[in-house]
């Protein structure tokens, strides 16, 4: 998808195109900031605008959302629909909305009301949701039918894409590979054992992957092994550098993590895995990843399989196009969309882990 910057170029329709497509609107909302954009046709995204997120005021949301798409009413129409990528929780059975970071969605059907307020369709699908169908359409997984996109950020999150579409299971929860008690409790490592606990999660479980998989949990896991504070910057800085102490803790990491994730791309049958969140950007953690997974799945392939996501800056917007287009194409514009597909598990609905990858914010 490529994505335009030029204002003068907006609500244009892609060159080449079959003829004019109803635009969608586009807003990637986080914590702190919404991106605001429009997508004219399939594979075209205009950044349009970037404003402050009002996260703990319902009406100040909607009112800004309403301000955003009148000042660009030029690149749309009153059909128009507005998707959303969201750091939050949407169950795609009622549509009630859950987000720590957004607190003013917390128990509203956020594409019902939103629908309402601003006389459109409105979709909604979780940030991390969203750079799955990023990646399946027009990133790294591009060409693959099955997608499972991983996402390693502050914590642990992931989403999957068959031919393109989001999966979407009970309660939203798919591709989250982060939870549930499934790490080993110990490793072998240069000839001895070393004995890890099942560290306490957020989730209310133990042995969770997000208790060490994402930037806390290295910096958690190094306190253990090592009996030291390092920020997660300064343990990847020195293990890439070849110290002693990081170095172990590195590989101890990966052990611990290629194991769930290998299990991940087996069940799934994904092959791609495209890694969004802070950690992707060390390429040779993913890497070292991608040769820890490799060597523990059953299929072999010639081309790496944990890569860096090509859409990490506009994963959320890119993302939200691809739903709105989706959408429109299979005649349902729906306010909850993906909510009358719920039974069979496809399509939108938002999981809410916090995953610390959001672009949004």
């Amino acid at each position: 998808m490529s994505t335009v910057t030029n204002p003068h170029t907006r609500g244009q329709p892609a060159t080449g195109s079959a003829g004019p497509a109803r635009p969608v609107f586009c807003v990637d909302i986080g914590g702190s900031f919404m991106k605001f954009a429009v997508s004219p046709a399939p594979g075209v995204l205009v950044a349009l605008e970037k404003v402050a997120t009002p996260a703990a005021n319902w009406d100040d949301l909607a009112a800004s959302l309403s301000a955003l798409i009148a000042r660009n009413a030029q690149s749309g129409n009153p059909a128009s629909p507005l998707a959303l990528s969201i750091a939050g929780l949407i169950d795609p059975g009622n549509g009630i909305a859950t987000s720590a970071n957004i607190p003013c969605i917390t128990g509203r059907r956020i594409g019902d009301e939103l629908s309402v307020i601003l006389g459109r369709p409105v979709l909604a699908a979780n940030d991390a949701d969203c750079l799955t169908l990023a990646e399946a359409n027009e990133g790294a997984g591009r060409g693959h039918s099955v997608v499972f996109c991983a996402i390693m950020g502050t914590g642990i999150g992931g989403g999957l894409a068959i031919d393109g579409r989001l999966v979407r299971g009970a309660g939203g929860v798919t591709g989250e590979w982060g939870h549930g008690p499934i790490l080993n409790t110990s490793v072998e490592l240069d000839g001895g054992t070393i004995h890890v606990p099942r560290f306490s999660c957020g989730c209310g479980q133990s042995g969770c992957v997000d208790t060490i998989g994402g930037a806390r949990g290295i910096e958690r896991l190094h306190h253990f092994l090592h009996a030291c504070e390092e920020t997660s910057y300064r343990i990847i800085e020195d293990w890439q550098a070849g110290e002693a102490k990081a170095s172990r803790t590195v590989a101890v990491y990966l052990e611990l993590i290629a194991d769930p994730l290998a299990l991940s791309v087996n069940v799934t049958g994904a092959s791609i895995v495209p890694v969004g969140g802070g950690l992707a950007s060390v390429t040779p953690l993913i890497d070292a990843l991608d040769r820890a997974v490799r060597k523990r799945i059953l299929n072999r392939f010639d081309h790496p399989l944990v890569t860096p996501a090509l859409r990490q800056e506009d994963g959320g917007l890119v993302g939200a196009a691809v739903l709105g287009h989706q959408s429109r194409g299979h005649g349902r514009e729906s306010a909850v969309y993906g909510r009358e597909n719920a039974v069979h598990g496809r399509e939108s609905g938002v999981r809410g882990h916090e995953s610390g990858g959001h672009q949004g914010d």
